[in-house]
């Protein structure tokens, strides 16, 4: 008996128990959507991260200041100094003093995120004006009570109108609005949006903290950030003779730790989720066995007629995994759709990559065969005799 008509019959035979098979195919089918699903959800998460961490800035250096003693924070003139001296390779040097604050026009208040910083800040950190101007290096000397607010903070207050010029209060001071911020996280509360950005100077009498301990260092090409981070940890531990007092990282660390925590994360569910194709397996493997059981009379005769005990093998084998590879092509097309749609649902990107459907259809055949194996060699190896008299 050629595959070809192993396969013709291992078709006829689960077209006779329709309700049994796709029972049987249950199994396999969750496991292969779910592999699918989750792994695509995890990678959809991954890029949607990445895509954040870079919109940050370029060559972005982060730098935290926690001190040790009476000494636990550098001035803001200290590290602009530094890059001075070293802007062969650090171009920027940008202090970010944040805190929540609240803000009132008109009749309306709410609570948001401010942001205590340079004129460079928009350079550094890529953030861009969609109404008005950013603050200038004037601004900051001044420090001007000017105010760049963000796309929420704008549709929250000033709906239906334009909010540069406008006036608002911050903590009970009048701030001019000179800019809106572009949109980035489609103006949600609690986002990017929702925040205020003022020069720091003023910042840091508005909310009266003279110390700022977070700082944003630009390197001056992708190729100094290396030599730029040395400079700055060279120059933190000589201030405070301490590694513990500061931490000093790039988005290369950060996308790294992020990457390695979401493939981590992925494999992790995707592990979960191949439970429930062994699950399948087990099934399988008892349907084959019952199968085997109704059909021994059927081996006997073939045997008794000269049938090769290779023969019954290949052509149980072959059933087993037809029922596997038939619930994965169903799981594939399931967890192609369900990918999609929960993707859609949370906002993320969760395309299925042809590997990731690969190796899951090709592992539901794997399952079939090797949960097939078994009652498909007890099958064969049947006594014709005792076959031919089972009842």
């Amino acid at each position: 008996m050629n595959l070809l008509q192993a396969f013709n019959m291992a078709l006829k035979s689960i077209a006779s128990n329709k309700i049994r098979a796709l029972l049987t195919m249950l199994g396999i089918v969750i496991g292969v959507s779910s592999v699918i699903i989750l792994v695509s959800l995890g990678e959809g998460s991954s890029k949607v991260i990445t895509e954040r961490i870079q919109s940050m800035g370029t060559n972005l250096i982060h730098v935290r200041i926690f001190g040790r003693g009476s000494n636990r924070t550098v001035s803001e003139d200290e590290l602009i100094s530094l890059a001075a001296n070293n802007s062969e390779v650090i171009e920027n040097v940008v202090p970010s003093l944040d805190d929540t604050v609240t803000i009132k026009y008109s009749n309306k208040n709410m609570q948001t995120s401010l942001v205590g910083t340079s004129e460079a800040y928009q350079t550094v950190r890529n953030t861009n004006v969609q109404q008005g101007r950013f603050f200038s290096a004037l601004d900051v000397e001044r420090r001007q009570k000017v105010v760049l607010i963000g796309a929420y903070i704008a549709n929250e207050l000033f709906a239906g109108m334009s909010p540069i010029g406008q006036t608002i209060k911050i903590n009970g001071d009048v701030f001019t609005v000179v800019g809106v911020l572009e949109e980035k996280a489609g103006a949600a509360q609690g986002s990017d949006d929702d925040r205020v950005i003022i020069p720091y100077t003023t910042a840091k009498r508005l909310v009266r903290n003279a110390n700022i301990t977070t700082f944003y260092v630009q390197a001056k090409t992708p190729d100094t950030v290396d030599s730029a981070m040395q400079k700055v940890e060279e120059f933190l531990f000589k201030k405070f003779n301490n590694t513990d007092s500061y931490r000093v990282f790039n988005q290369a660390d950060m996308l790294n730790t992020v990457n390695e925590t979401t493939k981590t994360l992925s494999m992790m569910l995707g592990g979960i989720a191949a439970i429930s194709l062994v699950v399948g397996g087990i099934g399988i493997m008892n349907i084959m066995l019952v199968s085997v059981t109704e059909r021994t009379r059927e081996i006997g005769i073939r045997k008794a007629i000269g049938a090769k005990r290779k023969s019954i093998l290949v052509q149980f084998l072959i059933e087993s995994v037809v029922v596997s590879c038939l619930g994965g092509l169903i799981g594939v097309v399931f967890g192609v759709i369900g990918a999609h749609f929960i993707g859609k649902l949370m906002s993320i990107s969760a395309q299925p990559s042809f590997t990731t459907i690969i190796l899951s259809f090709s592992f539901s055949a794997v399952v079939g065969i090797f949960f097939g194996f078994y009652p498909a060699d007890k099958a064969s190896r049947l006594n014709p005799i005792e076959a031919l008299r089972f009842e």
